[in-house]
């Protein structure tokens, strides 16, 4: 019966297309998560998503401190833009302040060569039209091959697994959801440069509802508010 779900899944998202995945947003207007290291909260991730005409605008900020005695032991604080026209991506850039080192990416779509260009602190150059940001909000990534460090625009070749069928509880809301497994295809990179993510959508509206990774500490990501 596993197997069976994990065929139906894997073939519903096969065949959905960019304007398909956005335009299961359309109702959505907030997204707001806590930020969890050891299961203590340390900071928050908000989406405000906008409409214009044909343009759907997404504005994000991010920001977490870690202390120990009161003493900051690192800081980071993000704020980026997605962009897309009539469905389809069109651009996105972002501003990170990394513990003190500042990390940027921008990135356009080329529609003559039907290419994105990207200008990374850690990439330049082209990258597929189907490569995902990296921003997790949208559940179209669990398709794609690669995705792109919404920090750096480094791109990260990815192997998607389907885990389960999942009901979670967070906060006094229960939901139903798909459970997904996200690790780097590239073995050969150092073990912090790995991606190894689990990521939760709910099942009949694909709203991402939790993340988790375990990296110098336990991380989660967790759904608070959403409109």
């Amino acid at each position: 019966m596993k197997k069976i779900f994990l065929s139906i899944i894997i073939l519903y998202f096969s065949t959905l297309n960019v304007t398909g995945h956005v335009n299961h947003y359309k109702n959505f207007k907030y997204l707001e998560y806590e930020l969890f290291r050891n299961d203590k909260l340390i900071g928050f991730h908000k989406y405000d998503l906008l409409r214009d005409k044909d343009q759907l605008i997404i504005k994000s900020i991010v920001k977490f401190d870690i202390k120990k005695l009161g003493i900051d032991l690192y800081n980071y604080y993000a704020e980026s833009e997605e962009r897309y026209k009539n469905g389809k991506f069109y651009s996105f850039k972002s501003n990170t302040n990394q513990n003190k080192k500042l990390k940027y990416v921008k990135i356009s779509l080329n529609e003559d060569s039907n290419e994105l260009i990207i200008d990374g602190s850690s990439y330049k150059g082209p990258a597929a039209a189907e490569t995902i940001i990296g921003t997790w909000w949208n559940h179209e990534i669990v398709k794609s091959k690669a995705q792109i460090s919404a920090i750096s625009g480094r791109i990260i070749e990815q192997k998607v697994t389907f885990v389960c069928k999942e009901q979670i509880k967070i906060g006094e809301k229960t939901f139903n959801t798909l459970h997904f497994n996200f690790k780097s295809s590239d073995l050969s990179l150092p073990e912090n440069k790995r991606l190894n993510t689990d990521i939760w959508y709910e099942e009949d509206t694909f709203l991402w509802v939790k993340a988790a990774f375990d990296k110098t500490g336990y991380w989660e990501y967790r759904i608070k508010n959403y409109n």
